[in-house]
């Protein structure tokens, strides 16, 4: 694995770290230096994730974490701690789709959408923040928060619009959070992936609708998860010292 820049030293949660991209930056990120926290709802693959990490040489510990629950995240905060110290590299990677019509989907399923993707973005970077701040970050200018969006968040479709909006939703909230905490040392950014092949798709990409998706990206290919790994590294490593309050598409040329 290319590891451009060294998260040697840092200690690192990752929100919706039991699979897809947050399970890669997990292991990503540890065999970047990081100690890693990883956090999901579903601990048996977190758990997994982890115990692949230290077979490997790394540092890491699978912790319950619903970003839907503020109890939740300070426990997971708290448990990171006790572990490694304070984190100083968040990733609010958790998320949810509610694909279909918006005169289909079910009110509780957009309630659970805007619980995950808004509401637990905000909870799980102002928690850290929290932290940081008291943790002296305004003179240690350690502080890295990295949202993770989405190139639909400047798209229009007929697939799943409250996804797209929770993800410009984020979008101005990463780029609030970073105006709020520029003086307190905590630099707050965002990146915009393309279409991954991810658990969240289900078997889309193998349908018809999904290969004629593919068809229509200017490369005809999905885009590959690794190719997120030195953006994400940069965002939460010492040489980003000067960047916050960026959106970055990362996109394989999607959306172009």
């Amino acid at each position: 694995m290319d590891i451009p820049f060294s998260l040697a030293g840092r200690t690192a949660l990752i929100a919706g770290a039991s699979s897809g991209l947050g399970a890669h930056f997990a292991e990503l990120f540890a065999a970047a230096g990081a100690n890693v926290l990883l956090g999901a709802r579903r601990t048996d693959r977190t758990v997994e994730v982890a115990e692949q990490i230290i077979a490997g040489g790394g540092n890491a510990l699978a912790v319950p974490l619903d970003v839907t629950d503020e109890a939740s995240v300070i426990a997971a905060y708290d448990a990171a701690e006790a572990e490694f110290g304070v984190v100083d590299s968040i990733i609010a990677n958790a998320g949810v789709s509610a694909a279909g019509r918006s005169t289909d989907v079910p009110l509780d399923r957009l309630q659970t959408l805007i619980g995950t993707n808004f509401t637990g973005v905000y909870v799980v970077a102002r928690e850290g923040a929290k932290r940081l701040i008291a943790n002296d970050s305004r003179a240690k200018e350690n502080g890295r928060i990295t949202i993770i969006g989405s190139i639909t968040s400047r798209l229009t479709g007929e697939g799943d619009s409250a996804y797209a909006a929770s993800k410009a939703g984020v979008t101005h909230l990463g780029r609030n959070l970073a105006r709020e905490w520029v003086r307190q040392g905590v630099n707050v950014n965002t990146i915009h992936p393309g279409y991954i092949a991810t658990e969240i798709q289900g078997d889309w990409y193998q349908t018809e609708g999904g290969k004629a998706q593919i068809a229509s990206f200017h490369r005809r290919r999905l885009q590959d998860m690794s190719s997120l790994d030195a953006m994400m590294l940069y965002f939460s490593s010492d040489a980003s010292q000067s960047v916050t309050g960026s959106d970055m598409v990362v996109d394989d040329g999607q959306s172009l």
